[in-house]
């Protein structure tokens, strides 16, 4: 299923965009979820990660599509985002939030076609697993080819990825879980890593291709390299 949001704070417009991707749903048998946002603001305040494509708006009175635009990539950095205005020049000013296109309004059913035809070639479901890590700062979706490792912080747990580090309130143990057989490997009592990053092993130290350097205790070691060595045959 695609789930699209709609941010725009003219409900006709909104209805008629949900019809037209109704339409669209109907005529291809994509199973599409509509979830609709009447200001910037209350996408920024509900926003949820299950989100695949957004359209926004620029023009709108409380908080614009730029400024709900850069809160949504420091939550979800791999959403998709099409920019809806009525003016041109603003346009080129959406490209700094990775938009995937801006559409000048009103919209006819042919270019919402072409768009979502577009888009689906490109953005096929499940190429990139992630999860959505909550806390009292929000909701992140966190893709596991961008996260480097996970180490025990302060009782809780704290996410280094390859754009921000995110605090987590899970244990160890059930974060061991959730990754299991996605190539993650538990290194020491406190840290978790993905072996995509791991550059080599000294000792009771691991190197990652960062130039980062992580522990390796003792009682974990010999799996480990058991599970290093395995994970690198596969890549060869």
């Amino acid at each position: 299923m695609i789930h699209i949001a709609i941010c725009d704070d003219e409900r006709e417009f909104v209805a008629y965009l949900d019809g037209l991707l109704n339409q669209y749903a109907a005529e291809t048998g994509e199973e599409i979820k509509v979830t609709a946002y009447y200001d910037g603001m209350e996408l920024m305040e509900k926003y949820d990660t299950t989100i695949d494509l957004i359209f926004l708006d620029i023009q709108m009175r409380m908080v614009n599509g730029l400024r709900a635009a850069e809160r949504v990539r420091q939550i979800d950095e791999k959403v998709s985002i099409i920019f809806l205005t009525t003016l041109t020049q603003y346009g080129l000013e959406g490209y700094k939030y990775q938009a995937v296109n801006y559409i000048i309004k009103p919209i006819k059913y042919v270019r919402l076609k072409a768009e979502m035809d577009h888009w689906l070639k490109k953005h096929q479901k499940g190429d990139s697993p992630a999860m959505v890590i909550a806390n009292d700062t929000g909701k992140y979706k966190v893709f596991l080819k961008s996260l480097r490792f996970v180490e025990t912080y302060n009782r809780n747990l704290l996410l280094h990825t390859e754009q921000e580090k995110i605090v987590c309130y899970k244990r160890m143990k059930e974060m061991e879980q959730q990754l299991t057989g996605q190539g993650f490997v538990r290194c020491h009592s406190s840290y978790l890593v993905n072996l995509a990053y791991v550059k080599g092993v000294k000792k009771l130290e691991i190197t990652l291709i960062t130039g980062e350097h992580l522990p390796i205790s003792q009682p974990k070691r010999k799996v480990f390299m058991e599970q290093l060595t395995e994970y690198w045959g596969d890549m060869l």
